[in-house]
């Protein structure tokens, strides 16, 4: 018997389990993996230090800085170098940096002239009334097609991996889809929001980019010792969850062994792929609604080269609009983002491919993917020769879920199951954000949904 049975063991799960800790609350983790960490895999090869999975976080909230503030005596918070507030934009073969003020703003070849004075104009438009209206609509609308195509369609790419024609800012991004609402400006409400009073602990929330001392498998490593190894059960085969009359029971299998345990509550931290076999006892619709969710295929690519002579690595990386019709999404460098990701004198790159709008790349075999970046890392960062010391290409199935038009069924059918089997608790990236700091809010409120806060 446990209080609580968490399933899933990556940093959502991790992180619910830490906040679980600290309360005295009897739990468990399960894990179908051999190990911990979900996504996040950092491997140490050939004098590199790379990411498997996601390659930084953002510190966006506040439990960001609470949960390593828990585990400062485990592991390291990595602020990104000065290099991160630096972005490159492809543009008709060129890198072009994305304006950071005034100033470049009004000299980059990157916009029209005329979308340059539209912006001037952007308080005093309306705020727009369709909820569901596309992130490619709303900023067409406020700002121009020209920033739409060459600022908001390359971040797309870089976080999402997808359309700005599907993606809706009320669920994608709602932060910026507020401040038109609250504020009836981006413009304004960027203002007026930097001035309103912040705790102390609020102005230690700079959004810079982060990743931990020795890779961000170091987060989970840590988390992991906090709660202790004995309450995570990795390699777990068959978890099914059936309510009884006033408890529920995890059904799994582990070493040829069948397991059950009773429990009170169950929080779900899975994706929305994999759900239906977790909890077979829910109605078909609602389960319906949340597979509907799209996860975007991408492929990975982890190069190191042991010396670099290309193209000056002095920004967070190069970022590729869709209209450059090219088959790699973007370039990140990380070698110059973060110390000993490198050989001294080498560099280390995370380059991206596939995504909504180019799927059947992920089809392509590893030495087409090969092919694809031969030609295009030697064109695009001005090397002559394409000799990596390291390359590793991994596939992401699941890789980004897409927060579409069908999300509002989504978060209905989560409340709704939620308010039917009281107990079971529904967590993980199919709501409330795919970001790094997104989990680690998520997690909070999870704990606080498991203790009554």
């Amino acid at each position: 018997m446990k209080d609580v049975v968490i399933i899933g063991a990556g940093i959502t799960g991790l992180a619910t389990a830490h906040h679980l800790k600290k309360n005295n609350i009897d739990f468990i983790v399960l894990e179908r993996n051999n190990r911990i960490g979900g996504v996040i895999n950092t491997v140490n090869e050939k004098g590199y230090i790379y990411e498997e999975g996601p390659n930084s976080g953002v510190i966006g909230n506040v439990e960001v800085l609470r949960l390593f503030d828990d585990l400062k005596d485990e592991c390291e918070l990595e602020e990104a170098n000065e290099n991160v507030k630096k972005r490159y934009i492809l543009k008709n073969g060129k890198w072009h940096a994305l304006p950071s003020g005034l100033f470049s703003a009004v000299f980059t070849p990157l916009f029209t002239l005329k979308d340059k004075f539209r912006v001037l104009g952007e308080p005093w438009r309306k705020p727009g009334t369709d909820p569901h209206e596309t992130l490619a609509a709303l900023v067409k609308r406020r700002l121009g097609k020209s920033f739409l195509d060459y600022a908001i369609d390359p971040f797309i790419l870089g976080v999402y991996a997808g359309d700005p024609n599907r993606l809706i800012p009320k669920y994608a991004l709602p932060k910026l889809y507020n401040l038109e609402q609250d504020y009836g400006s981006f413009i304004k409400g960027t203002i007026k929001k930097r001035k309103e009073p912040k705790t102390d602990e609020e102005k230690r929330v700079t959004r810079g980019v982060f990743s931990v001392k020795g890779g961000l498998s170091m987060l989970s490593k840590a988390i992991e010792k906090k709660i202790g190894e004995g309450n995570i059960m990795l390699g777990v085969e068959d978890i099914t969850v059936a309510p009884e009359s006033n408890y529920y029971t995890v059904t799994y299998r582990h070493n040829g062994n069948i397991i059950k345990i009773e429990t009170k509550k169950v929080v779900s931290t899975i994706g929305a792929h994999h759900l239906d076999d977790v909890v077979p006892f829910i109605n078909s619709k609602l389960i319906a609604d949340i597979k509907a969710l799209h996860y975007t295929r991408v492929i990975e690519v982890v190069l190191g080269f042991d010396k670099w002579n290309g193209f000056k690595l002095d920004a967070f990386g190069g970022l590729i609009p869709f209209k450059e019709n090219r088959d790699i999404l973007g370039v990140l460098f990380m070698s110059a983002l973060f110390k000993n990701r490198a050989p001294e004198g080498g560099a280390l790159f995370s380059i991206f491919l596939g995504g909504v709008r180019n799927p059947g790349l992920f089809d392509l075999s590893d030495g087409e993917v090969e092919g694809i970046l031969e030609k295009e890392i030697c064109e695009l960062m001005q090397i002559k020769e394409f000799n990596p010391g390291l390359i590793k290409i991994i596939r992401h199935k699941y890789a980004i879920p897409q927060y579409e038009v069908n999300s509002r069924e989504r978060f209905k059918a989560v409340e709704e199951i939620e308010k039917q089997y009281p107990g079971l608790i529904i967590g993980g990236n199919l709501r409330n954000g795919i970001g790094m700091a997104d989990r680690i809010l998520q997690a909070r409120m999870l704990a606080g949904q498991v203790v009554g806060k």
